[in-house]
C-alpha cells in the first residue's frame, strides 16, 4: 500500500518513507542465496537492508570494496605506493575528509540511518573474519560512504589528466597522453521498448552496462518500507545502480553532455599568489593536503602538497602560457548520495523525475521504463547553463565574468524523449538526437555542449535492429543484444575491396576474397571477423591522428580519407600479426577472444596456457552492441577480455515483472567459491538465466538463509 501510495505521490512520499529508518539498533535482516549465489537481502527498515546488502557484497568480494574506497577517498598510494600519488591528490582536490564529515552529520536523519548502517556492515564483516587483511582500511566511518556516492565506471574527477596536476604540483614536465591509440569504448547500452511494439503489451527494458569484469554485484535488495530493488551496484555502494523494482527500471549509459569545465586564470603568484577576476584581483585559495605513500620496506611517509583554488575551481595544471588551470565540476556528495538511492524506490516516471530533481546526476543518460507503458530518456540533470560567446570544449578565460556558469539547466530544459511515436528509445553513449529514430530532435535547438560526442557504429546497429515495426518479446530483445552485424565493417571494407580491385595482388587475393564474401557478422568460427579486426586496428592506427587534426571521427576518416595504400598496408600487417601469431591468417574468432579468470586479483594476469573460454562478439568500436573489450597482455598472443558485458539484463513490466539477467563470470570473487565463474558458458553464449525476483521464486531456488555473521550452510542439494 505504501508502494502505491508514492506512485500517487511522488518524492515527497519516498521522503517520508526514508525517514522511518531507524539507527543505532540491531540490524533485522536475513540474506538467501539463491542456486547462483546471488543474495537476496531483506530487513525491516532500509538500514536493515542496507546493512545485509553491504555485508553481503563483503562476503563476496571486499577486495573490490576496499579499492574503490581507496580510490574514492583518496588513498590508493597507502597501498600501493609512489605510483598512485597524483591518482590521489587529484582526489583529494575535490574531496576533503573534514567536509565529508561535517556533511554526513547535516544530512537527513535517514541518509545517516544507511551511512551508519553502510559502516557497520563492513566493520562487522571485518571483525567476523579476521583472516581477512584489509591492504589499509580496517575501519570504516559512515561519512566514507559520502566519497563515492555515483556509480559511473568513470566519475568527473576521473576526467582531470594526471599529467598536467603532476607537472604544477611535482614540477615535472608535462608527458603528452596518447590520446590517439585505439582503445576500447567506456560505456553502455540501452533500450527501452514501449507497449505497442510489444507482443503481450508490456514495457520492456534492456540493460546493457559496458564496464571493466567485476566491477559490480548483483544482488536483490528489500526492506518492509518499501524498497525492493534488483540489479546492479558497484562494489562498496549501497544502491542498486542499474536495475529495476516491481513497477520501474533505469539503464544509465555514460553520457557526451558537457559537465566539466576547465578555467584558464591569470595568476600573480608574488608575494602571496591572486588571481584577475574582472578589474579586481582575487587571492588564489590554498590548503594543505598531505597523503601517506607506502614505501618499499612497507612503511608509510607522509607527502605534503599545498593546493589551490580559485571561484571555479581546484588548480589542476598549467596551460604553455602560464595560465593556472582550474577544474569546475559537480561536488554535491549528499545530494548525489540521496538521488542515486531514492530513484531506486520510484515506481513510475513521475516519481523518478522528482527524484532527479536533485539535479546531482552529472554523469549518466538514462533510459527508463514502466509498467504503466511509460519511456524515457533522460540525459544528466546536472548540466551548467553557459555562454555560447565561448568554447567550452578547450580551457575558457576565468578572468572573464561572461565565461562563468550562468546556474543550471531546469528538467525542462533538457533534450528528452518520453513516450515517442515509434515506441523505443535507445542511448549507446552518442547523442539523443536520434534515440527514438532519426530526427528524434533538433541538435541546433539546444547549446553545442549537449553533444560532446557524435554518433557511433551502436547507435547505427540500435537503429537497425529497431526500426520499423518490429513485434517484440522478451526473447527479441535478448537476441538483439547479441545481434552479430558489425555495422563499422559493413561501412569500411567495401574501401578495402575497391583498393585490391583497382591494384590486384596475387598475395592478397586470398584474404580479400574471405573478407569479400563475409556476411559482416561476428561468429567464434568466423575467420573473417579475426581478419576484420585485425585490419580495422591496424587501419585505425594510421587514421587516428589526421582524424583528430580533421575534426573528424576516427570512423568517419577511415571510411573516407584514408587511402587506397594505407588499407592495403593495414591488410598486409593484419594478415603478417595472425601468421606470426596464430602460424595461418585464417584463424577461427574464438580461438583469439578470450575469456579468462584464473584468480579473484583486481589486476588480472593472463596466460595462454591456462584454461579460457571462446567469445564470439567483438569491441563495441566495430558496433557490436553485445561487447567484450579484449586484447593482447604481455605473454599472450590471444586477446583477453576486461571490459564490456559485464551485467546484462531484460526486464518485461507486466502484471508482475519477469526478468532474465547474465555476469560476467560470477557473483564471488573468491577462486574457491562455486560462484568464481559459474556463469562464464552463460555469458559467452549471451544465455541469460532467469532472475529470481518474488520471494516464492526465491524460496524455491534458494541454497541457504542465514543473518549476516552466520555461515550460509546449504539447506538443500545444489
Amino acid at each position: 500500500m505504501a508502494l502505491r501510495r508514492a506512485r500517487r505521490i511522488g518524492l515527497a512520499a519516498l521522503w517520508l518513507i526514508a525517514a522511518t529508518a531507524a539507527a543505532a539498533r540491531p540490524h533485522a535482516v536475513t540474506i538467501t542465496r539463491d542456486e547462483w549465489g546471488i543474495p537476496h537481502v531483506h530487513g525491516h527498515t532500509d538500514a536493515d537492508a542496507v546493512y545485509g546488502m553491504i555485508y553481503a557484497q563483503a562476503e563476496d568480494d571486499f577486495p573490490r570494496i576496499e579499492a574503490n574506497y581507496l580510490t574514492s577517498l583518496g588513498r590508493t598510494a597507502e597501498a600501493d605506493g609512489e605510483s598512485s600519488v597524483w591518482q590521489d591528490l587529484r582526489q583529494r582536490l575535490f574531496v576533503d575528509p573534514a567536509a565529508l564529515q561535517a556533511a554526513d552529520a547535516a544530512a537527513p536523519p535517514w541518509l545517516r540511518a544507511l551511512t551508519a548502517a553502510w559502516a557497520d556492515a563492513l566493520n562487522d564483516y571485518l571483525a567476523a573474519h579476521p583472516q581477512v587483511h584489509p591492504r589499509v582500511l580496517t575501519r570504516f566511518e559512515p561519512w566514507m560512504a559520502l566519497s563515492f556516492s555515483e556509480g559511473s565506471i568513470g566519475g568527473d574527477i576521473e576526467r582531470v589528466p594526471l599529467g598536467p596536476l603532476e607537472a604544477f604540483y611535482g614540477g615535472t614536465p608535462v608527458v603528452a597522453a596518447d590520446d590517439l591509440a585505439f582503445r576500447e569504448p567506456r560505456g553502455s547500452n540501452g533500450i527501452a521498448i514501449a507497449p505497442q511494439r510489444t507482443r503481450d503489451g508490456h514495457a520492456l527494458l534492456l540493460i546493457n552496462p559496458h564496464t571493466s569484469f567485476f566491477f559490480r554485484a548483483e544482488a536483490q535488495v528489500t526492506s518492509d518500507e518499501g524498497l525492493n530493488a534488483y540489479g546492479a551496484a558497484t562494489w562498496g555502494q549501497f544502491f542498486v545502480y542499474q536495475g529495476f523494482n516491481a513497477h520501474a527500471g533505469w539503464m544509465h549509459t555514460t553520457s557526451g553532455v558537457d559537465t566539466v569545465d576547465t578555467f584558464a586564470e591569470t595568476v600573480t603568484p608574488a608575494p602571496r599568489p591572486t588571481y584577475r577576476y574582472g578589474a579586481t584581483s582575487i587571492p588564489v585559495r590554498s590548503a594543505t593536503v598531505t597523503l601517506r605513500v607506502r614505501q618499499p620496506d612497507g612503511t608509510l611517509a607522509g607527502q605534503t602538497f599545498t593546493a589551490y583554488a580559485t571561484r571555479h575551481g581546484p588548480i589542476v595544471g598549467r596551460d604553455a602560457a602560464g595560465h593556472w588551470l582550474a577544474a569546475a565540476l559537480m561536488n554535491t556528495p549528499v545530494a548525489a548520495l540521496e538521488q542515486s538511492y531514492l530513484r531506486t524506490k520510484a515506481t513510475d516516471r513521475t516519481a523518478f523525475l522528482s527524484v532527479a530533481a536533485a539535479q546531482a546526476n552529472s554523469t549518466n543518460n538514462t533510459l527508463f521504463a514502466d509498467d504503466r507503458g511509460e519511456i524515457s530518456l533522460l540525459l544528466p540533470q546536472f548540466v551548467p547553463v553557459r555562454s555560447a560567446a565561448f568554447d567550452y570544449t578547450r580551457p575558457v578565460d576565468g578572468s572573464d565574468a561572461a565565461s562563468d556558469w550562468q546556474g543550471f539547466h531546469a528538467l525542462t530544459d533538457l533534450p528528452q524523449v518520453d513516450d515517442p511515436a515509434s515506441g523505443f528509445v535507445y542511448n549507446s553513449n552518442d547523442a539523443p538526437w536520434r534515440a527514438a529514430g532519426e530526427g528524434t530532435l533538433t541538435a541546433a535547438a539546444f547549446p553545442r555542449y549537449f553533444d560532446q560526442v557524435g554518433a557511433n557504429p551502436r547507435g547505427d546497429h540500435a537503429l537497425r535492429l529497431l526500426a520499423g515495426d518490429t513485434v517484440f518479446t522478451p526473447e527479441a530483445l535478448m537476441a538483439a543484444a547479441y545481434d552479430p552485424y558489425l555495422p563499422a565493417f559493413a561501412r569500411l571494407l567495401p574501401g578495402l575491396i575497391v583498393a585490391h580491385d583497382r591494384a590486384p595482388l596475387a598475395a592478397r587475393a586470398g584474404a580479400i576474397d574471405l573478407l569479400r564474401a563475409w556476411d559482416d557478422r561476428w561468429s567464434a568460427a568466423s575467420t573473417a571477423t579475426s581478419l576484420a579486426v585485425f585490419w580495422g586496428e591496424a587501419l585505425w592506427a594510421t587514421a587516428a591522428a589526421p582524424a583528430k587534426a580533421a575534426g573528424m571521427s576516427v570512423w568517419d576518416y577511415m571510411a573516407a580519407r584514408s587511402t587506397d595504400a594505407e588499407r592495403l598496408a593495414a591488410l598486409d600487417t593484419a594478415t603478417a600479426r595472425l601468421t606470426a601469431d596464430f602460424g595461418d591468417w585464417r584463424v577461427p574468432w574464438g580461438e583469439i577472444n578470450r575469456f579468462q579468470r584464473t584468480d579473484g586479483a583486481i589486476e588480472q594476469r593472463f596466460d595462454d596456457a591456462r584454461p579460457s573460454t571462446a567469445v564470439p562478439f567483438t569491441s563495441a568500436q566495430w558496433g557490436s552492441l553485445a561487447s567484450f573489450g579484449a586484447k593482447r597482455y604481455p605473454g599472450t598472443k590471444r586477446y583477453y577480455g576486461m571490459s564490456g558485458n559485464s551485467f546484462v539484463a531484460v526486464v518485461e513490466f507486466g502484471p508482475q515483472v519477469r526478468a532474465w539477467a547474465v555476469t560476467a563470470g560470477g557473483e564471488s570473487g573468491d577462486p574457491a567459491s562455486p560462484h568464481f565463474a559459474d556463469q562464464v558458458d552463460r555469458y559467452a553464449a549471451g544465455a541469460l538465466r532467469p532472475v529470481y525476483f518474488y520471494p516464492a521464486d526465491v524460496a524455491a531456488h534458494a541454497v541457504c538463509t542465514y543473518p549476516p555473521g552466520s555461515p550460509c550452510r546449504p539447506s538443500r542439494a545444489q
